[in-house]
């Protein structure tokens, strides 16, 4: 089975979390689900190199990588997936939607109320454990 390494902002500002709608994908469990943006490494990059790097190509969005959050190891029906996800700060909200439908700003409480990718839903449980 193929085995992905990625990474995955939980970007925060003034205690909301920005929250990205996938777009159309041949995958069906992952077509316009909801997930925390990020992407795959490249061979020399740092996890948080890559992840700045990834929010900068897909949101036009500069932040601050504070701490690793969470690391998911999930099995999807075609691939494997190994997920660090950090919490991020930005200064600025101001982005622009690259590879995504739509993001939310949404407060901890109202996570739930979004169909997340599989991959990203113990994120949204440890997040609401912790904030």
């Amino acid at each position: 089975m193929k085995i992905i390494e990625v990474v995955a902002a939980i970007v925060v500002d003034d205690g909301k979390i920005l929250c990205a709608q996938r777009g159309k994908n041949k995958l069906g469990y992952l077509s316009e689900k909801f997930e925390f943006p990020g992407g795959k490494l490249e061979s020399d990059e740092t996890l948080e190199q890559a992840l700045a790097r990834e929010i900068r190509e897909e949101l036009n969005m500069s932040i601050s990588v504070d701490r690793l959050l969470l690391t998911v190891e999930h099995v999807y029906p075609d691939f494997k997936i190994i997920m660090h996800s950090f919490i991020c700060y930005t200064q600025s909200r101001a982005l622009l939607l690259n590879e995504h439908l739509q993001v939310l700003w949404l407060g901890v409480n109202e996570l739930d109320s979004l169909d997340w990718a599989a991959a990203d839903l113990p994120i949204v449980e440890q997040l609401k454990a912790t904030m």
